[in-house]
């Protein structure tokens, strides 16, 4: 519509002699996105962008829709006679429509903020909710191709965290035969996902989603709340499976962030488009064309190894978009190529005649040289955009991988665009985008949230998403870290969260503060769509928190979250698929009580950090991690203010040593442990005790992250 239609001199002569024209980016003022959104959806039964309303000077809605084209064609109006019937209804029916909105935004005030009066929840909604998403999510795989339903495909990574964690919980059951369906359902997902044109095999990182079924068309546009959750899968299934190639795709993401999307002062910015011009001057931009590649391009860039990396990447002279007709329907990428791996690298290895490492290395060369040239292009547009909710979720990925990578095989060899680092790294990463935060669109006095920063925090305040994902992320930061002061402010920032947000009488939270009359709708939102819903993460984060302090504060988190859950029940029970992450929510806080697993001891030391490797070498969401140093006064003030046991556990530790590890469950603690290896054995057995066939993973020993981790251990143990 950009081009076609606001960009045409006759569409602007109407919208600007008869219209006042306000453009909205709807991720700076996704407040303002969702009133009118929502009334399109009630209005047509869906919605969708680009998205056109019409409304009165009060600011109610008259009219709308999603694409119109510029002049009639395809059955619909074109946008000059939906201009032209607007201004004709205005003059001649101007009472009426007024009235019409008035009472669709009445309706839609009962509809988006329900209530619900606070009581015990059913026993049996956590097991009916995650049941019925994963039976559904099941019934729609797709065995080809991976994925949840048809194409368009989109990554939706909470799909994959729900089956997941429905995967951990048959496992703890005994049910071996189930857990590997579901199990199998994610990786062949991921795996179609990675070796897929939607993730950019040159530059790392996925794009928004691809357009056919086998995942290799995309539209080429890189956002960031799809790197942080794609990361966090990937991360949970390389702790499941002990494969590699998981988390070597963690890494291929994080260090395109790394490389592209970060700022001077450690900002995290939130997209990049997907249009660019294909040379410089051109006078208009196209889709992927910083992306696409013509057979000859890469013959003259990689000479002797053209041929090899054509075969490997499916390239051809007359265009490789040919594998769906929904790929390329108008024809638009003819001679060009969107990389898409067909077939394992193992199998195209022995094909050409070359050990996996050395074609490996072949190809991350090749990927290099053409990183280089492709570098030369003219890029897409950087939106430099820094969104508070986004950057949380990006924290939360790069905080876990700061311990989880760690498990890695000793002398792994990474290829372009992987980098490679000392996962502690990313530590410093996440530290950092906390920090401009804080610094930036935190006000210390008011204790609020910006939502977002260009030049200067933005004049929308937090919204509930800020909130939620940010808290999410802090624990992450904590958790993982150690660092007393990430925890400190994800409790101050609820407290802010439930003033704001909460409503005391109804139950859950709305997604504005309700501050700014011109936005007429308070939302109570509850799809985990591309981004889960705050209710959902806000939800997880009260259950987190209320497992870390002391029985006065957890009770008001946990009555907070039942009281959410009531809200949403129904939903719950009869549209789970559109609630995965809070069909989790209501499961966790079923569990009578979360794993908790103190370490005490000298943070810094290499002991210390090494038993925090070893409690996060298993999956397990329902896990608390709490890091305590003796030693620091902050922390053990705060400890004395929040949880009396917690400091009462840390100062009975054994003495004299740097690290000490309690593993708590079911109201139950087992004897402190001193050394990793310990640990190891413990988590194994209170794992092993749910059932004796539940080994994560079903990996041969060898292979798991706690075996792999052992034996670093071992070998430090053995060099010491």
């Amino acid at each position: 519509m950009e081009v076609e239609s606001f960009e045409n001199e006759e569409v602007a002569k109407l919208l600007n002699d008869w219209f006042v024209s306000i453009k909205v980016d709807r991720e700076e003022r996704p407040d303002v996105d969702k009133v009118y959104m929502a009334y399109v959806s009630a209005l047509h039964g869906g919605g969708g962008w680009p998205l056109s309303v019409f409304l009165s000077p009060n600011l109610k809605p008259l009219m709308g829709g999603t694409y119109f084209p510029p002049d009639d064609k395809y059955g619909r109006p074109g946008f000059k006679t939906v201009l032209r019937k607007v201004k004709e209804a205005w003059e001649t029916k101007r009472d009426a429509l007024e009235r019409t909105g008035n009472l669709v935004i009445e309706q839609l005030t009962d509809a988006l903020s329900a209530k619900a009066s606070l009581q015990d929840l059913p026993n049996d909604l956590a097991d009916v909710c995650v049941d019925q998403c994963v039976e559904k999510l099941a019934s729609s795989y797709d065995p080809k191709f991976g994925g949840f339903g048809s194409a368009p495909k989109f990554p939706r990574p909470v799909e994959d965290y729900i089956m997941l964690y429905r995967f951990r919980k048959l496992m703890e059951a005994g049910k071996e035969s189930e857990a590997k369906n579901i199990k199998k359902m994610v990786t062949h997902t991921l795996d179609c996902m990675a070796r897929g044109g939607v993730h950019d095999h040159v530059g790392g990182g996925f794009h928004r989603y691809s357009v056919d079924e086998c995942w290799h068309v995309p539209h080429f546009e890189k956002m960031l709340y799809d790197q942080g959750q794609i990361v966090n899968v990937y991360l949970d299934t390389f702790l499941i499976t002990g494969d590699e190639y998981y988390s070597t795709v963690a890494r291929d993401i994080l260090d395109h962030l790394r490389r592209d999307m970060i700022g001077k002062e450690g900002e995290i910015f939130s997209a990049e488009d997907a249009d660019s011009a294909e040379y410089e001057d051109a006078p208009r931009k196209k889709e992927g064309a910083f992306y696409v590649w013509t057979s000859k391009e890469i013959e003259d860039a990689l000479g002797e190894n053209a041929e090899l990396f054509k075969n490997h990447y499916y390239v051809k002279s007359s265009g490789n978009c040919d594998l769906s007709p929904m790929s390329d329907p108008h024809n638009e990428f003819n001679g060009k190529n969107v990389l898409i791996e067909r077939k394992p690298a193992s199998l195209m290895a022995s094909k050409s005649g070359n050990s996996l490492d050395e074609y490996s290395q072949i190809l991350g060369a090749c990927r290099q040289k053409l990183f280089d040239i492709r570098s030369k292009r003219p890029r897409p547009h950087l939106d430099d955009k820094v969104i508070v909710s986004w950057n949380g979720l990006a924290i939360s990925a790069f905080a876990r991988a700061s311990q989880i990578l760690k498990l890695g095989q000793s002398g792994s060899r990474f290829n372009f665009p992987v980098v490679g680092c000392n996962p502690v790294e990313y530590l410093e990463v996440a530290e950092k985008a906390a920090n401009f935060i804080k610094v930036k669109l935190y006000d210390a006095s008011s204790k609020r949230l910006h939502h977002s920063y260009r030049n200067g925090p933005s004049k929308a305040p937090g919204f509930l998403d800020d909130y939620a994902f940010l808290i999410n992320g802090l624990l992450d930061l904590y958790e993982f870290g150690g660092k007393i002061e990430w925890l400190l402010w994800a409790i101050q920032l609820q407290v802010t969260q439930d003033e704001l947000f909460l409503d005391k009488q109804g139950g859950g939270y709305f997604n504005t503060p309700g501050e700014d009359p011109s936005v007429l709708l308070r939302v109570k939102e509850d799809y985990d769509g591309a981004e889960p819903s705050g209710n959902s993460v806000a939800a997880i984060n009260l259950i987190r928190l209320s497992s870390i302090l002391d029985a006065a504060k957890s009770t008001g988190y946990k009555r907070n979250v039942e009281h959410l859950l009531a809200v949403f029940e129904t939903r719950l029970r009869q549209l789970s698929i559109a609630l995965p992450l809070m069909c989790c929510a209501a499961d966790m806080l079923s569990v009578p009580s979360r794993k908790q697993v103190v370490l005490v001891g000298e943070k810094g030391s290499a002991e210390f950090q090494d038993m925090v490797a070893a409690t996060f070498s298993s999956y397990d969401p329902n896990r608390t991690v709490i890091q305590i140093d003796l030693r620091n006064t902050e922390e053990m003030e705060f400890w004395d203010s929040n949880n009396a046991n917690i400091v009462q556990m840390a100062r009975s530790s054994p003495l004299g040593k740097q690290a000490v590890a309690h593993v708590c469950q079911d109201f139950k603690c087992s004897p402190p442990v001193t050394s990793p290896e310990a640990l190891l054995e413990l988590l194994n057995k209170t794992l092993a005790a749910a059932s004796s066939a539940a080994r994560i993973g079903f990996l041969p020993a060898a292979t798991h992250p706690l075996s792999l981790l052992n034996k670093k251990l071992a070998a430090a143990s053995s060099a010491a």
